[in-house]
């Protein structure tokens, strides 16, 4: 049992009781005496119980790979496909599986139970999908993981694409994606989603393509998929990576896209740290921050989540898998700091993450659903991202996971000396 917790949108303290792995009993918090059958009480004292985190977007395969003799000097993106491909030449399974791992093992630490990945399946890649797999089973217990697959090098640009994104979907990938905007041409860019469209038919899967990955505003294949969507029937299993070009969209273009996406029920999941190193390189002053325009999406009623991308590889040189930093500069970045905004930018890591996995009631705190749930040491969403906080209690299915604790400074000489508890502070 979670005594005295607070949930984010409800005004008093509860009390949380666990049975058999699922919520048994949500309530205001009594204060009376602990039923007898309960066999271990945690006093939560007014902190803020969370569900588990999700990352809607996120690369393990590339994760940990970061050569400094291989940099990606110009921080594009475009370069940073060509540095991944050799370093692809260089790794092996064995290596990925060890990579993801360790990288895994981080995110739920800090309380991220829920992780869409996306896998190179290029011909030619070693085999990243075999390994991640391996991981997404010996994980399952703590951690579900989602795998994309993700033709890295387009469907239309070399032979082999279509053939290897099939195959991955046969041998267990869970999703479909693509990269249409890295095809050569704007009419082979619109094939490359016509053609997902129709994997995704044949395996009755849903779609999570990057989209629009760059920063010219004529580039609006976000559009052309959700006129697809629509003609299809695939409303509400479509997800859409990055969008960055709306960032340079003008007010009547992106109010056009945003309508028409809400329609076709697309949601896109926005990568605030990978977004801040690539979009607006080829800017001179002004530089434009180049993340997808959060703020006017969810006002056009489009779903929208936050992914990490990436964690020390060819795109991004820094990383934790940490979804609440990435909530942080998301929030930060999208200017999403008006007080009733920035309350919600923490379901921007939570409930809107899990809408774009359709975790539907595997995911909540609810009575009845599975009990997954972090206990954060913090009071509020705000504080909450302000803080970065320790996780106090990480569980899945009634079962501890992990933990961490507060990190604490010292201070010594003349000026206030003494202890600071640097997880609480303010």
């Amino acid at each position: 049992m979670v005594r005295r917790a607070r949930l984010a949108d409800q005004p008093d303290l509860v009390d949380i009781l666990v049975r058999d792995g699922r919520f048994a009993r949500i309530g205001a918090s009594s204060g009376r005496g602990t039923p007898a059958t309960v066999a271990r009480v945690i006093d939560a004292d007014g902190r803020l119980v969370v569900p588990p985190f999700v990352d809607a977007h996120m690369h393990l395969d590339s994760a940990l790979t970061l050569d400094p003799a291989d940099p990606n000097r110009s921080g594009t993106l475009r370069e940073g496909i060509a540095v991944w491909a050799r370093s692809k030449t260089r790794l092996t399974g064995r290596q990925i599986y060890g990579n993801a791992r360790e990288v895994l093992r981080w995110m739920v630490a800090a309380g991220t139970l829920h992780v869409r990945c996306h896998v190179d399946v290029s011909p030619g890649a070693p085999d990243a999908l075999s390994a991640l797999i391996d991981l997404r089973e010996e994980a399952r217990s703590v951690c579900d993981v989602q795998l994309v697959a993700f033709p890295q090098d387009g469907l239309l640009r070399e032979p082999g694409q279509r053939e290897a994104l099939r195959a991955a979907m046969s041998k267990g990938c869970d999703v479909v994606g693509g990269i249409p905007h890295y095809e050569r041409t704007p009419r082979d860019a619109e094939r490359h989603v016509k053609e997902l469209f129709d994997v995704a038919q044949e395996f009755d899967a849903d779609m999570d393509p990057h989209c629009d990955e760059s920063d010219d505003p004529g580039s609006r294949l976000a559009e052309v998929v959700a006129r697809e969507t629509l003609a299809r029937g695939w409303q509400g299993r479509v997800a859409l990576g990055h969008c960055t070009a709306m960032a340079a969209y003008d007010p009547g273009t992106l109010a056009a896209a945003t309508g028409l996406l809400a329609r076709a029920g697309i949601a896109v999941v926005a990568n605030p740290m990978v977004n801040a190193v690539l979009q607006g390189r080829g800017d001179a002053p002004p530089v434009r921050r180049g993340m997808a325009p959060v703020a006017q999406l969810l006002e056009a009623g489009v779903t929208v989540a936050f992914g990490q991308d990436s964690v020390l590889d060819a795109w991004l040189p820094l990383g934790t898998g940490d979804m609440l930093a990435v909530a942080q500069l998301g929030a930060l970045f999208g200017h999403l700091t008006g007080h009733t905004r920035l309350a919600g930018v923490l379901d921007l890591v939570t409930v809107s993450g899990a809408r774009v996995l359709r975790l539907g009631e595997r995911y909540g705190i609810a009575e009845g659903r599975p009990a997954d749930f972090v206990l954060l040491d913090a009071s509020d969403p705000v504080q909450a991202l302000r803080l970065l906080p320790a996780r106090l209690h990480v569980v899945r299915h009634g079962r501890e996971v992990a933990r961490t604790v507060s990190p604490r400074g010292e201070l010594m000489g003349d000026f206030a000396p003494g202890t600071v508890d640097l997880g609480r502070h303010g």
